[in-house]
């Protein structure tokens, strides 16, 4: 998914943007507050990691402004304020989860896919898609028992398939869950990667609507 990442601290933010961006994602990542407003108004994240202490502001106030206005996207605050009190406000606030720093980059990867699953209303890790039994946890793929193989572009774009089982996701909207601000995309990206993914997992999992895009069926 298209994720949105606010740090100041240009290692960490680096170390995360990379590790997100190895797992799939595409990353967007701004160092200030008002940066991270611009973005917003361009474009519409499958999630926000939020640092609190930023250079022009705090992160809770961004938050707040976002569910004051109906935004729903899914925010991980990622913070070294561990107080329980700050834990308390951040939650109250409309946060779904808490890293606290120093934290495993892993971790973090986990957080992100298990709170990715709950706003796609996605009860088990665990999915079967004809043969197939993919786990979103793990990030692995069996067929009849044997592992499969996938790179991670291929990853993401049946994990932004499955965020929307049964409905239609539009090349676009594929795109723009891969590639961050300023990236090439390649005109026939997606068509290849969901080439790829029919070939390891069966023609039948994924189907073309034609002129409107792509869909698993529930």
């Amino acid at each position: 998914m298209r994720i949105l990442l606010i740090e100041d601290d240009y290692v960490l933010g680096e170390a995360m943007r990379d590790q997100l961006r190895a797992d799939g994602h595409g990353v967007d990542w701004m160092q200030r507050l008002d940066d991270a407003r611009a973005a917003l108004d361009t474009v519409e994240y499958g999630l926000i990691l939020l640092d609190l202490n930023l250079p022009d502001g705090r992160g809770l106030d961004l938050l707040k402004h976002l569910r004051k206005s109906g935004n729903p996207v899914p925010v991980i605050i990622a913070t070294a304020q561990d107080q329980v009190a700050i834990r308390i406000e951040g939650l109250n606030a409309g946060a779904d989860d808490y890293l606290v720093k120093p934290f495993d980059l892993d971790e973090m990867s986990a957080r992100v896919s298990a709170v990715a699953r709950r706003y796609a209303g996605i009860a088990t890790p665990e999915l079967q898609l004809g043969a197939a039994r993919v786990n979103l946890a793990t990030r692995s793929i069996t067929l009849d028992g044997k592992p499969i193989g996938v790179t991670a572009r291929e990853w993401a774009v049946l994990e932004r398939l499955l965020s929307r089982r049964g409905g239609i996701v539009t090349k676009a909207e594929i795109e723009d869950s891969l590639y961050p601000f300023g990236a090439e995309i390649e005109g026939n990206a997606v068509e290849v990667y969901v080439s790829r993914l029919r070939k390891k997992l069966g023609q039948a999992v994924i189907t073309t609507v034609r002129g409107l895009g792509y869909r698993v069926e529930p």
